[in-house]
């Protein structure tokens, strides 16, 4: 006999259903993503009910963080990703597809009458078997410059192959690893700027040293400053008029008003000559600087650039080494940012200011173009992708083959332990290694080939000792990854097995879902 507890709206689903639910919402999620792994991967379009704007990509991350969702074990992907997109940067389509491709294995065993806590042993074993097959297959050239280069490159050139900069992969590959090589080892990417401006085409964009801010020069300012000494501020430079909140004044002729209005310039004057006290030559504001204020700042020989938004002003504290200060009382207290060269710099239609030499060395610009937002905005994020994946390996410098070797590899490791495994585990095993292999059978049906024909010869050829074997989805055939330069980071590898196995052992627990009583206001 069963009786309702809940007050309200509250709502229980229990064990198959709840089950049932899960696998679902998880199952759905991936089969929405799964078209765009891979090289020949599609674009999805995402388009705000809102405001309408659109973006057009297939970053799973970017499309799993746009879409609103009501089922709880799909909410429990789109985490994983997003773990996996702070984590490493890159895999994001891969963790969603692969916990949802395990599920799809494990809803077959739960309607064979196999325990859920059976397949989750069965899982553990296998992904652990997997992990070790991965570990064992990884290779390490940190020791020699150029191979590690060389495995950078083509990490890069293995991770903007699925996106929208993957006609000029060889372009992008290498702008990525030069930026990645002058963190020298840092894995702080506040150091590499991206900006993006609309226009020409997207090998037009380059690699600069330094730093570049997209804002203009004061009119009266020098243009162009060497040797220079930074006071980086976020202050109120706007007291040129009278303005006191929350009171009115009154007063009885017009000579009392100018009264007042020379006060407020005696103020801001005394400021001014605060802040020139610092022995700088360049100020720096966050907010706007007013004529008045500005017109003294020259007079002095002082650059004034105003209103760098917050993140430009974050920044270039950390590449200059200067701090970012309110009050100027105490000059020899702060410390000011330097470097060695300031100047105007025109890029496409706009000018911007570009910092030389800065106290932070490995501190560079990348500059993006292309002929659209969205391509420009699709640029960005793929860059980005390799940018993290390369700052990561320089930090875990192992390496493992693409292109469904890796998965193949791990999958054959985990036929291999089915064997030695007793009782109905191992048909949990056998169905992990089932779930590795959907990933080169997704690679290949997105590409437009025949999977099960590609599947079988790359398994066979894993057996037969091939172990750099995998998928070339140009020629749609089984070829040496190795040789054709696809290599993964190990760490994302391993990150996406990890990530998977534990998001489908968490829902593969669950045999009850409540849903609370959404709270109702109360009508005043």
């Amino acid at each position: 006999m069963s009786m309702n507890i809940f007050g309200g709206d509250a709502t229980e689903e229990r064990a198959e259903n709840a089950r049932l639910s899960s696998f679902v919402g998880a199952i759905a999620l991936g089969d929405l993503v799964k078209s765009t792994l891979g090289p020949k991967g599609m674009n999805k379009i995402l388009q705000s009910a809102s405001t309408g704007d659109i973006n057009v990509t297939n970053d799973g991350a970017t499309i799993l963080k746009a879409i609103q969702l009501d089922n709880a074990a799909a909410k429990i992907l789109v985490n994983i990703s997003k773990v996996q997109d702070d984590e490493v940067g890159d895999g994001t389509t891969s963790v969603c597809v692969l916990a949802a491709e395990l599920l799809r294995e494990a809803e077959k065993l739960i309607a064979q009458k196999i325990h859920p806590q059976t397949i989750v042993e069965g899982y553990r074993i296998a992904s652990a078997a997997a992990l070790k097959a991965l570990e064992k297959a990884a290779i390490d050239n940190s020791s020699d410059p150029n191979k590690f280069r060389q495995d950078l490159f083509n990490i890069a050139r293995t991770t903007l192959s699925s996106k929208v900069l993957s006609q000029d992969k060889d372009y992008f590959a290498n702008l990525a690893v030069d930026a990645v090589l002058r963190l020298k080892g840092s894995t702080d990417l506040d150091h590499i700027q991206i900006i993006k401006k609309v226009g020409g085409k997207l090998t037009d964009s380059y690699l600069d040293e330094g730093f570049i801010l997209d804002k203009i020069i004061a009119t009266n300012s020098p243009k162009r400053m060497e040797n220079a000494k930074i006071l980086i501020a976020n202050t109120s430079m706007d007291t040129d008029k009278i303005k006191i909140f929350g009171a009115r004044v009154k007063v009885d002729s017009t000579g009392k008003l100018a009264e007042l209005e020379r006060a407020e310039r005696e103020k801001m004057k005394a400021k001014v000559d605060l802040i020139a006290a610092h022995g700088i030559n360049v100020f720096i504001n966050r907010q706007l600087i007013y004529n008045y204020p500005e017109s003294l700042l020259t007079e002095k020989g002082i650059m004034v650039i105003e209103h760098a938004d917050f993140e430009g002003v974050e920044r270039l504290s950390l590449v200059t080494g200067g701090e970012i200060v309110s009050t100027f009382d105490n000059p020899e207290k702060v410390k000011v940012g330097r470097c060695e060269l300031i100047e105007e710099v025109m890029i496409g239609e706009d000018k911007l200011i570009k910092f030389s030499g800065v106290a932070a060395g490995e501190a560079c610009t990348v500059v993006l173009r292309g002929s659209t937002n969205q391509m420009v905005d699709e640029a960005d994020r793929s860059l980005h992708d390799a940018l993290s994946v390369l700052s990561q390996t320089v930090k875990e410098t192992r390496v493992v083959l693409g292109g469904g070797c890796s998965e193949m590899l791990m999958s054959c490791a985990v036929d291999e332990e089915a064997r030695s495994v007793k009782g109905k585990k191992a048909i949990a095993v056998e169905a992990f290694g089932r779930a590795l292999r959907q990933i080169p059978t997704i690679l290949a049906d997105n590409a437009g080939y025949d999977s099960s024909d590609l599947v079988s010869q790359l398994r066979a050829a894993h057996f037969d000792g091939q172990s750099d074997a995998g998928l070339d989805m140009n020629e749609g055939a089984v070829a040496s990854v190795k040789k054709l330069g696809i290599t993964e980071s190990y760490k994302l590898k391993r990150q996406v097995v990890l990530s998977a196995s534990e998001a489908a052992e968490m829902i593969l627990r669950v045999d009850d879902i409540l849903r609370a009583t959404p709270r109702r206001r109360e009508a005043v």
